[in-house]
C-alpha cells in the first residue's frame, strides 16, 4: 500500500478540522491523503437511528463532501476515501498499519470526541502503532488563518508555522519520538522545543530544606542529560532551531504548559505487548486531554 495519511471522519467539527489539518500535513510529505470512516463507530453527530442502508449513504456522503472541499483548498493533493466495517479500536488501527500517521479529531479536556468517546478513543489510540495525531477544532473561525499567516508571537515569520514542542524523558530511549520531532520541525522550518519536566526522587523531599543546592545540582544534571540526549539530531538535522529547557516540576504540566502556543506536540507512549494489553502513559494521557495544540502520540519501544 502506498503511504499516506489517514484521518478518520464523522462529520463532526473536530473530525473536519482533523482532516483540514492532515490535509496540509499530507503536503508536507508529499504523500496522499486517506480519508476513511468506521460505520460501527458510536456518534456524536446528527446521525438519526436508521438501518445500515441509509447510515452508508450518510458515510459516503461525510467521505466525499470532505474530500471535495480538500481538493477545492489543495488541487494538487491526491486524496481517497474508504468506508470501514467494524469498530474504531480495531478498524482504525489496521487502516492505518501502512500509514505514515492516523489523524483524529480531538474534543480535549475530558475525552476524545467525534465518533471516539472515552475508552473507545483511548482504545483506538493504544492500538494504533503508528504516530495518532489528535486535533482540536478551532474556538475561532478565522484562528487557523491567524496561525498560518503568522499572527502569533510564537510563529516562526519565515515559514508560518508555529514551534514544534517534544516532551522527552531522559531516562528513557526516545529516539522515534526525537526522529518524528525533528522530521516535523525540519518539514515546518519552525524551531523545535524540547522540555523535560523533573522533580526530586522521594528520598530527597526534604534535601532541600536541609541544603538548597541539592535541587540546583539535580536541576544541572538533567540539563546536561537534556543536552547529551539532542546533541546527536541536532548533528542530524542542523538547520533546526532547538530550544531545550529542564524545568523543575510536574512533567506533564510543564508540556501542556509549553504546548499553549505550540503548532504540534510531540509525545510519546511506549509499546507494551502483553496480556494486560496497550497502555498510555499519564503524561501522554494529561496531554492528549488538555494541549489546545495537536498532540502527536508516538508509540516506541
Amino acid at each position: 500500500m502506498t503511504r499516506n495519511v489517514t484521518v478518520g471522519l464523522d462529520g463532526s467539527p473536530e473530525s473536519r478540522a482533523a482532516a483540514a489539518w492532515a490535509a496540509r500535513e499530507a503536503l508536507l510529505r508529499e504523500v496522499p491523503l486517506h480519508l476513511v470512516h468506521a460505520e460501527e463507530w458510536p456518534t456524536t453527530a446528527a446521525v438519526p437511528m436508521v438501518g445500515p442502508e441509509v447510515q452508508q449513504q450518510w458515510a459516503d456522503k461525510v467521505l466525499a463532501d470532505a474530500a471535495d472541499q480538500l481538493r477545492q483548498r489543495h488541487p494538487g493533493l491526491e486524496i481517497t476515501t474508504r468506508r470501514l466495517s467494524g469498530r474504531p479500536a480495531a478498524a482504525l488501527p489496521i487502516e492505518a498499519a501502512d500509514a505514515e500517521m492516523l489523524v483524529l479529531g480531538s474534543r480535549g479536556l475530558g475525552s476524545i470526541m467525534g465518533f471516539l468517546i472515552g475508552s473507545v478513543g483511548m482504545a483506538t489510540v493504544s492500538a494504533t502503532e503508528q504516530p495518532v495525531v489528535l486535533v482540536r477544532a478551532p474556538k475561532h473561525h478565522d484562528e487557523e488563518s491567524r496561525t498560518r499567516s503568522g499572527g502569533a508571537e510564537q510563529t516562526d515569520a519565515a515559514s508560518g508555522y508555529r514551534d514544534v514542542v517534544v516532551g522527552l524523558d531522559i531516562y528513557q530511549s526516545c529516539d522515534k519520538l526525537l526522529a518524528f520531532a525533528f522530521d516535523e520541525a525540519a518539514r515546518r522550518a519552525c524551531t523545535l522545543r524540547a522540555v523535560h519536566g523533573w522533580t526530586l526522587p522521594l528520598a530527597f523531599s526534604y534535601a532541600p530544606m536541609l541544603d538548597p543546592g541539592i535541587q540546583l545540582e539535580v536541576g544541572r544534571q538533567a540539563e546536561q542529560a537534556l543536552s547529551d540526549m539532542l546533541l546527536p539530531w541536532r548533528q542530524k538535522f542542523p538547520s533546526v532551531q532547538v530550544v531545550e529547557r529542564a524545568v523543575f516540576g510536574s512533567p506533564a504540566q510543564q508540556l501542556v504548559y509549553s504546548a499553549a502556543d505550540a503548532d504540534l506536540v510531540v509525545v510519546g507512549r511506549r509499546l507494551r505487548r502483553a496480556p494486560l494489553g496497550a497502555h498510555i502513559g499519564p503524561v501522554a494521557h494529561a496531554v492528549m486531554h488538555h494541549s489546545a495544540a495537536p498532540v502527536a502520540v508516538v508509540p516506541h519501544d
